[in-house]
């Protein structure tokens, strides 16, 4: 894509295996769209020498890192400067992993990125430093309502070229999850993914299908009602809306192979109930994907592994597939 701004890649929880990531995915010499990563720039070199990698990094502003990018990693630098001692994560540093959220977004408002792709953060490191946000999605949509002007509902999409799934509840207990679905909410959602299908991933008429939240569905109300008053009539709204939506469907019978071909994309009504198929059928290569923000977002389907920090034994494979997805994604909204 001649011409076209870069994708944005932040650094991540910089004791984590977000450095380790990118610096090892360029070096491998995968054919990758033009990006530059928002990070400390001596943080990467002290952990590129760790990890034996021979990569050249060079400083850069957004709109030179398309021509830099085959004979050196570009980089636009933090202002705050990050410790990152590999597997020893520290609140001192939570100021350059904020910081690279926030450029991310307002390089996307200014036009000198087209999508970005964030590195794990790890948000028990953030709140010991007073971040006030329940998680990276929510901070994502306070910085796009500032920057952008819009009112926005992220929602997380789990994808893989095997599953999408979306979660209509996330990080709750499960206690909690009967008493915090809406039927208003589920029909937001199912809106919101029905639009991602149609504009940025080329589907013209998305299939929705919505898991019931009990066993079997609910057994016509013999196992509770949930599904009866609440999923079925958000069903009936999407459809009434022209959204090819069914359920709610029994889960246990919703992700074999053959009942795969049925849809596009599952939305549960609990964190597990989606995630636990999406992370057996492509443990490596899942991207979370937020839907409902006014600019594209995607990122690893895993943590910040601090165990594996350092030690040149994390996998690529899934930010390779987000920064494939951000890129076929831009070029779709182009």
């Amino acid at each position: 894509m001649t011409g076209a701004a870069p994708l944005c890649l932040t650094q991540g929880d910089p004791s984590g295996i977000g450095p380790d990531l990118a610096l090892t995915l360029y070096a491998s010499g995968v054919a990758l769209p033009p990006f530059f990563v928002l990070a400390d720039l001596e943080l990467l070199r002290r952990r590129a020498a760790l990890l034996g990698l021979d990569v050249a990094i060079a400083e850069c502003a957004p709109e030179q890192a398309g021509a830099m990018f085959p004979r050196a990693l570009p980089v636009v630098p933090l202002l705050h400067h990050a410790r990152g001692v590999p597997g020893a994560p520290d609140p001192a540093d939570a100021p350059a992993t904020v910081e690279a959220i926030e450029r991310a977004v307002e390089f996307l408002s200014a036009g000198r990125a087209r999508a970005m792709v964030t590195n794990p953060i790890a948000k028990s490191v953030l709140y010991a430093s007073g971040f006030a946000h329940p998680g990276h999605t929510e901070f994502l949509g306070q910085l796009a309502e500032a920057k952008f002007g819009e009112t926005c509902r992220p929602v997380m999409m789990i994808w893989s070229r095997e599953l999408a799934v979306v979660p209509a509840t996330i990080h709750i207990p499960l206690s909690a999850v009967a008493s915090a679905l809406r039927e208003n909410d589920l029909v937001e959602i199912g809106g919101i993914v029905a639009a991602a299908l149609a504009r940025d991933f080329g589907i013209v008429a998305p299939r929705l299908a919505f898991c019931g939240l009990n066993p079997h569905a609910g057994e016509d109300g013999a196992m509770g009602r949930e599904d009866i008053d609440i999923v079925a009539p958000a069903v009936r709204k999407l459809v009434a809306q022209g959204i090819a939506a069914t359920g709610p469907l029994p889960a246990d019978t919703l992700f074999h192979a053959q009942a795969r071909t049925s849809y596009d994309a599952v939305v549960g009504m609990y964190h597990d109930q989606v995630l636990i198929p999406a992370k057996t059928l492509a443990f490596d290569t899942g991207v979370n994907v937020t839907l409902g923000l006014p600019f594209i977002r995607t990122s690893p389907d895993h943590g910040t592994a601090f165990a594996l920090a350092g030690t040149g034994r994390a996998r690529t494979s899934s930010l390779a597939e987000a920064i494939f997805l951000a890129d076929r994604m831009a070029r779709r909204r182009a």
